[in-house]
């Protein structure tokens, strides 16, 4: 097992760094991020494209697993992010709370969600409608959650301005993409990996024009080591928790095995690739690179805590279901 920052992170980290060293400035920002922006309509675009109708029609029967993967992503995750903000002194006013903030009201990932829950064994139809459904209800219900969190904490909710590019950038792409779905999804679906590229290459671009700004906005000399410690171990206290609180509910409730599975890998996770697009979108330039670094970081916690855990229950697997077949002997 290694736990070295895959590809994609390293990726990231290297926007960062160029950012550090050669921010995009004046006209030249200007047009990059016109290009971003064109990036992101198309990423969503793609994810109404690429869901399945038939995936929605396997996994609906499941409506108890949705609600709690639900309830976990949009419910107890928000409420914890403000609970750190009382319970932490002086961490509601760290430079990255905000950030772990907005992480905490973000939807599930999909690809890695699913990806987990397959290689852990666990019902993969349910965590494919599970995961896109948090993330269709996420382009609505994370602005209104940025929207009431934020003013709660005494900073400015969404503008309308925002909202208008929420619903133009994200939203329309989206349902254009889905209408389409019938036509173009299978074609989508077929050439996933090189359209992957979109994906990727739409969050590098925004992470690239974040940090730009940040640099010429002074991000790091508001930003103290002690701040950056606090965020790398409130990322990693805050997954630990939901992994522990996803499989305590789900065994509770009585779920099966496989479900718990699910319940465990789709609702543990926040999504960089809805995240940073939403990011550039809900809030002013000038505060998206604080926004987006704890998003960074934890997403990188997860893949690693999550590679390891579905491996194990993988390896339980195997256990039971060679034991049942001696049994069966």
């Amino acid at each position: 097992m290694r736990f070295l920052p895959d590809k994609f992170i390293s990726t990231l980290i290297l926007a960062i760094l160029v950012a550090s060293l050669l921010p995009v400035k004046g006209e030249a920002a200007y047009w990059f991020g016109l290009a971003t922006k064109f990036a992101i309509g198309l990423l969503f675009f793609l994810h109404g494209a690429r869901l399945s109708q038939q995936a929605v029609v396997q996994g609906i029967v499941h409506w108890r697993l949705h609600l709690i993967v639900l309830a976990v992503t949009f419910v107890v995750f928000p409420l914890i992010g403000l609970s750190l903000g009382w319970a932490i002194p002086g961490f509601a006013n760290s430079a990255f709370y905000a950030g772990i903030l907005f992480l905490c009201v973000l939807p599930s990932t999909v690809q890695s969600s699913i990806a987990f829950t397959s290689i852990a064994k666990g019902n993969v139809p349910a965590a494919i409608v599970s995961a896109s459904a948090s993330n269709i209800l996420g382009m609505f219900l994370t602005p209104l959650l940025v929207g009431l969190l934020f003013t709660t904490q005494g900073e400015a909710g969404i503008s309308l301005d925002a909202l208008e590019s929420i619903l133009l950038q994200l939203l329309v792409p989206f349902v254009a993409g889905q209408i389409l779905q019938p036509w173009i999804g299978h074609f989508i679906r077929r050439h996933n990996k090189a359209l992957g590229l979109v994906d990727r290459g739409s969050i590098v671009m925004v992470v690239y024009l974040a940090f730009s700004e940040a640099m010429v906005q002074g991000l790091w000399t508001e930003v103290s080591g002690h701040d950056l410690a606090i965020m790398i171990a409130v990322n990693i206290g805050l997954l630990a928790f939901i992994l522990w609180f996803t499989g305590f509910i789900a065994k509770m409730l009585g779920f099966s095995r496989a479900d718990r599975i699910t319940i465990i890998f789709c609702g543990s996770k926040k999504s960089l690739a809805s995240g940073a697009p939403m990011a550039s979108v809900i809030f002013p330039a000038a505060m998206v690179g604080g926004i987006v670094l704890p998003l960074m970081i934890f997403h990188q916690i997860q893949l690693m805590a999550c590679a390891v855990l579905a491996r194990r229950y993988a390896a339980q697997a195997d256990a039971l279901e060679s034991s049942q077949a001696e049994q069966g002997l």
